[in-house]
């Protein structure tokens, strides 16, 4: 054992030597630097704009990050997202000789210790006016000063609805000094476009690119140039959500509503499925209403509430005049000779409509033939009505019986038609969505 703490010792001896050499170094850099910050501020100031000559405009580029989309207010038109600032500019006063400082190259300090160019954000929608968070700046020996900030900003965008849920807004983030104008800065682009690669994916919009812009714009009040830098942020909507909560219910319902000429007349309820299609629809309506914001572009999906409740309408409309059509008594006027043609020949035969009274497993019969109606008085049988000859009573059953078969051809009429209405239109809509 003691051979072998004897031939340990070396090393042992070896690490404590350098290891006494290291952190001498390390304090002797630490004096350099407090030494190094305290002849770099001896004389300086953070209001001033740091040039040697002032009449040359000072360089600073803009990079901008985009980490997330917290939220996009349609009805206020306000982008709200979390953003890294990224501001680089040369400090001619902030520049040192690194082999003098014990090879120093850069210095880490407070952001408020140093000039910062004001960019700010000219869309701010923020009521706070709250601007980046107080970050160190990282100072390198040649003079250039890098700033990274993080910040949430809230930017006014104007939201065009016309194709929702399948539609893309464009939302503009403008950055530019509010005080100096171009001849004392210029602004330049750090990149053609916004950082995208440490970017959260967002559950409703989807980021197809953020293209840069640099714009130079004389305004009316000054006669200076004022440089700024637009990122276009270009979004998509995930519709899959709208699709399956408001698309395809309202779908649903409005298949429902030709079905209302299917109902048999006597039911009673031809009338209130309409109504309650209507008001279901109704419903949906005032959902997309108030996430929207109030302008007079109709979204896509609004246009296809109101084009449905149209059709709705217009079909309880014409269940209520068949119905009257229906429910013509014996007192009634005969067919004309024209609707019996048409439409108690050719219609029916078309759309597969039987007798009055007959299923649809019923031997055919022929048009011209209607079968004897039972009257509704409680006081008639079977045995009464086949011992009924009498031509005026023949012919009273005989003009019911036609009226309403003409009622039911043209139930069987309208409903075909509204079918291939709601199928066209939902078509329409959901090719939007492909």
């Amino acid at each position: 054992i003691m051979r072998r703490s004897n031939a340990l010792l070396p090393l042992q001896l070896c690490r404590a030597s350098f290891l006494s050499i290291y952190l001498g170094c390390s304090g002797a850099q630490g004096k350099f630097a407090y030494k190094l910050l305290h002849d770099l501020f001896a004389n300086y100031s953070s209001a001033l704009r740091p040039v040697e000559d002032t009449d040359r405009a000072l360089n600073v580029t803009l990079q901008i990050t985009l980490s997330q989309i917290i939220d996009m207010d349609e009805r206020n038109q306000v982008l709200t997202a979390y953003l890294w600032i990224r501001q680089v500019w040369v400090d001619a006063y902030l520049s040192w000789d690194k082999d003098a400082y014990a090879g120093i190259d850069t210095l880490r300090i407070p952001s408020s210790y140093v000039w910062r160019p004001d960019i700010v954000l000219y869309n701010n929608a923020d009521d706070q006016f709250t601007g980046s968070m107080e970050t160190n700046v990282v100072i390198r020996y040649d003079g250039q000063v890098m700033w990274d900030s993080p910040a949430i900003t809230k930017s006014s965008c104007k939201v065009d609805v016309s194709y929702f849920p399948f539609d893309g807004q464009q939302c503009r983030l403008t950055f530019g000094s509010w005080t100096y104008n171009g001849n004392q800065i210029d602004l330049l682009n750090g990149l053609a476009t916004g950082d995208l690669t440490d970017f959260v994916e967002n559950v409703e919009w989807e980021v197809l690119g953020m293209p840069a812009k640099r714009n130079v714009i004389i305004y009316g009040c000054c006669s200076e140039p004022y440089p700024d830098i637009t990122y276009t942020l270009l979004l998509k909507r995930r519709a899959s959500f709208y699709i399956f909560n408001l698309l395809l219910p309202c779908i649903m319902i409005s298949f429902l509503a030709p079905l209302g000429f299917y109902l048999p007349a006597d039911s009673g309820e031809k009338v209130s499925l309409g109504v309650t299609v209507l008001l279901a629809l109704t419903v949906f309506q005032l959902l997309v209403a108030e996430s929207m914001p109030p302008s007079e572009n109709v979204p896509l999906i609004g246009k296809y509430y109101i084009a449905t409740m149209t059709m709705i309408t217009a079909s309880t409309a014409l269940t209520i005049f068949i119905m009257n059509i229906h429910h013509c008594g014996p007192g009634a006027k005969p067919v004309p000779k024209w609707a019996k043609k048409f439409i108690l020949q050719y219609m029916a035969r078309l759309f597969f409509v039987y007798e009055v009274g007959e299923s649809c497993k019923s031997s055919k019969r022929q048009v011209g033939h209607l079968p004897t109606v039972q009257v509704v008085s409680g006081r008639a049988t079977k045995k009464e009505q086949k011992a009924q000859t009498t031509e005026n009573s023949d012919a009273a059953q005989k003009r019911s019986g036609e009226w309403k078969k003409v009622a039911k051809v043209m139930d069987r009429i309208f409903m075909w038609i509204f079918f291939v209405m709601v199928f066209f239109m939902s078509m329409l809509i959901m090719g939007k969505a492909i």
